[in-house]
């Protein structure tokens, strides 16, 4: 199986938004050479994005965890290991106002809520258009979630393109490799290989 790293599972959290089709490339293969087991939930609508574009099968075949949208029956087994944290990136407007809401409406809101309940480590990457992040709303949403102290990566950011070695530096930062482990910081500063 892929990318069984050093011990450390990331949850990553995928929305249909502008950049979820550059998940692969952009953040699950830098994470498992870093270390990372990487284990992909996505939205519902996110799902039928990746369905038609082949992303489903590319993503499980990397990651050798099946991408998860719909809930599992309570006879069947956890599909994959807890994460240790949890990064939403793509994050819809809608995804970031349930969030902060306390609203679980789909697996990867359910998941990341009880996430975000219980202390695991989250980093959130919004995506939204300047009409979305203008809305009276909005600098609420993410005032909460800050305080409850998600790390939000690029909110402000109007460039499109997700900053994924930002959202794996914050990941990376929340959880830090063990020592001895590939990607670990030595005690000299430097990267290990």
């Amino acid at each position: 199986m892929e990318g069984m790293g050093d011990g450390r599972t990331l949850g990553l959290v995928c929305c249909a938004a502008e950049g979820c089709s550059t998940v692969l490339e952009g953040v699950i293969l830098p994470a498992q050479a870093s270390g990372w087991r990487v284990a992909v939930t996505v939205t519902p609508t996110a799902a039928d994005w990746w369905r038609e574009s082949g992303d489903l099968e590319r993503v499980a075949r990397a990651t050798g965890f099946p991408v998860r949208w719909r809930g599992r029956l309570p006879s069947e087994p956890s599909p994959g290991p807890d994460p240790d944290c949890w990064a939403v990136a793509p994050a819809t407007a809608n995804t970031v106002a349930k969030l902060a809401l306390g609203i679980a409406d789909n697996l990867a809101l359910t998941k990341v809520g009880e996430a975000l309940g219980a202390g695991v480590p989250l980093v959130v990457s919004p995506r939204v258009g300047p009409s979305q992040a203008r809305h009276p709303a909005w600098a609420g949403h993410l005032a909460v979630l800050r305080s409850a102290g998600v790390r939000l990566v690029g909110a402000e950011a109007a460039d499109p393109a997700i900053p994924w070695s930002a959202v794996l530096a914050a990941v990376d930062a929340l959880v830090p490799a063990p020592a001895g482990a590939a990607g670990a910081e030595r005690v000299d500063g430097a990267r290990s290989r």
